[in-house]
């Protein structure tokens, strides 16, 4: 399977830390560069992604702004809760542009994803677009 908005594989954000109403938590697995989801400020920031079925993942691409560091979990439950951390990675500062990162998540098998935003190269950071490939 090729590189698939979470939007389009039945994908759910089902937790955010932070909302606002222009740019809503949706944004991110809308598949659209163009709509994102900001966070408010402060650190961390997170937020959680239930996929349509339990999945085997083999990358995650993150397109976003100012992020720093991103730390990645899963779990294979029906519920948002006990994750186990996957990955954890830094992104290079990007002036005027996405930041644009494939991160290999071979032989993980999830139902939900947690994204935690832990630093970032500005107080506010904003994510395009999750995809994955299965």
């Amino acid at each position: 399977m090729t590189g698939s908005s979470l939007g389009a594989l039945g994908g759910k954000v089902v937790l955010a830390s932070s909302s606002d109403e222009a740019q809503p938590p949706r944004n991110i697995i809308d598949g659209n560069a163009e709509t994102f989801w900001m966070s408010t400020g402060m650190f961390p920031q997170e937020f959680i992604v239930r996929l349509a079925e339990t999945t085997g993942i083999d990358q995650v691409t993150i397109d976003s702004y100012n992020v720093k560091s991103l730390k990645i979990e899963t779990n294979t439950l029906d519920t948002f809760q006990d994750f186990q951390s996957v990955t954890e990675t830094e992104f290079e500062q990007t002036e005027g542009q996405l930041q644009s990162n494939a991160i290999s998540l071979k032989g993980t098998t999830a139902s939900h994803l947690r994204f935690i935003i832990t630093s970032g190269y500005d107080p506010f950071v904003s994510v395009h677009r999750v995809s994955i490939q299965a």
